[in-house]
């Protein structure tokens, strides 16, 4: 089994960092959806 150089060890960091990140934007967004029809539900 070989190691993986530095370079590449940074770029699977980065990647998974800003997979991450955007999963997260993606779940705020689903939840924001959600919680704005709950509000115009309610409201009629």
């Amino acid at each position: 089994m070989s190691l993986e150089d530095p370079v590449e060890q940074e770029i699977r960091r980065r990647q998974r960092s800003r997979a991450i990140v955007m999963a997260l934007a993606l779940g705020a967004f689903v939840v924001l959806l959600y919680l704005i029809t709950i509000v115009r539900v309610g409201s009629q």
